[in-house]
């Protein structure tokens, strides 16, 4: 079998700990499925700027282009916080996603039986969720052009940002959403602002004509961002795929991380477009932040990285048995009892970042 080119890129605080936990993986992969990555590894964020001056070097960029698939950690800290704003550690993060064109963001909401008492939320809204939801990543306020801060005649300033959408992109992220939910359970909620903002009226007219013309087998309904920020904590499970713009996306998918009782247990994808031979450009990363505050204690949650990979497998690698191995041994490790500290519950064993790698491992050897 060929060797599949993964670039890992740990990144800042507890990025580097965590990834640590599914080189583990790799090595497993390697040695019991005779599976080989030819795995390389560089720098983004604020550990690239302290190397190259840059939160992301062009050579990594290169190196991203020409992988199959990146796996990232986290990025940023309060130590380069005084950095200009085109050199803080987001940024890498942001042209990273942009220069691979990874349009096309996929959150799974998903609570592990065993955790159903570590959300906030009573059991009953929460037991079974499995949701998914795709934020469009390269366009909207995050992108959109005239962006600034200026001065004013009067002596005040004026910061100003531009949410923009054309019809391809509006219809290429909806493809996406569509395509998921013909393999989930054929229901796409589409999140707009559209009783106020043009923009996002375009986006709900180009729903409606994407579903109509190319999908009429799945369901389409929409709803505007405050009221789907309400429903994600009164009824969750009503969702099965969301579709929404990228600065929506951005709040919601944390609003519903947090269904699941920690953000260290959710993992994400970013993919491209499809070329010619059907392959994606393609970006994993758990949507945790970096953590300084707990980086270099090894008591980090590294499941939504480990979760993350899993994802890696079945999008980038068609490697679906092995993915859901990982997601098996995921789901008998937190059934056992152990807990990071961010997802602890009385009664059950806490354990270190290192340990709760190691009883994946364990767990595999079990599957195989």
């Amino acid at each position: 079998m060929a060797a599949k080119k993964l670039l890992i890129l740990p990144g800042d605080g507890i990025g580097v700990e965590v990834m640590a936990q599914v080189r583990r993986i790799i090595e497993w992969m390697a040695k019991k499925r005779g599976v080989a990555f030819d795995v390389t590894e560089g720098l983004i964020g604020g550990a690239a700027y302290d190397v190259h001056g840059t939160p992301l070097a062009d050579s990594t960029l290169t190196d991203a282009m020409a992988a199959d698939a990146v796996l990232l950690g986290a990025v940023g800290g309060p130590k380069w916080d005084g950095l200009p704003f085109d050199k803080k550690p987001e940024r890498g993060l942001l042209k990273i996603r942009k220069d691979m064109g990874l349009f096309a963001n996929l959150r799974p909401a998903v609570v592990f039986d065993a955790l159903v008492e570590a959300s906030t939320l009573k059991p009953e809204v929460v037991a079974g969720l499995d949701m998914m939801i795709v934020r469009e990543l390269t366009g909207g306020l995050y992108f959109g052009e005239p962006r600034g801060i200026e001065q004013l005649p009067d002596g005040q300033r004026r910061g100003f940002n531009t949410l923009s959408y054309t019809t391809s992109e509006i219809q290429r992220i909806g493809r996406v959403a569509f395509e998921l939910a013909r393999k989930r359970n054929k229901k796409v909620c589409s999140v707009d602002k559209a009783n106020v903002l043009e923009c996002t009226v375009l986006w709900r007219e180009e729903m409606i004509k994407l579903q109509q013309a190319e999908y009429p087998d799945v369901e389409l309904s929409h709803m505007y961002v405050d009221n789907a920020a309400m429903q994600l904590v009164r009824n969750p499970k009503q969702f099965d795929v969301m579709v929404t713009e990228n600065t929506f996306g951005d709040i919601l998918s944390d609003c519903a991380a947090m269904l699941t009782g920690s953000l260290g247990m959710l993992p994400s994808a970013s993919l491209g477009a499809e070329d010619a031979q059907g392959r994606r450009k393609a970006l994993y990363e758990p949507i945790h932040g970096s953590a300084p505050d707990i980086a270099g204690k090894d008591i980090a949650n590294p499941l939504a990285t480990v979760l993350s990979f899993g994802m890696c497998l079945r999008y980038s690698f068609d490697m679906a048995a092995e993915a859901d191995m990982i997601d098996a041994a995921v789901k008998n490790v937190l059934k056992g009892g152990l807990r990071t500290a961010d997802i602890m519950q009385p009664g059950k064993a806490k354990v270190s970042t290192t340990v709760m790698g190691e009883a994946i491992v364990r767990e595999l050897d079990k599957m195989a």
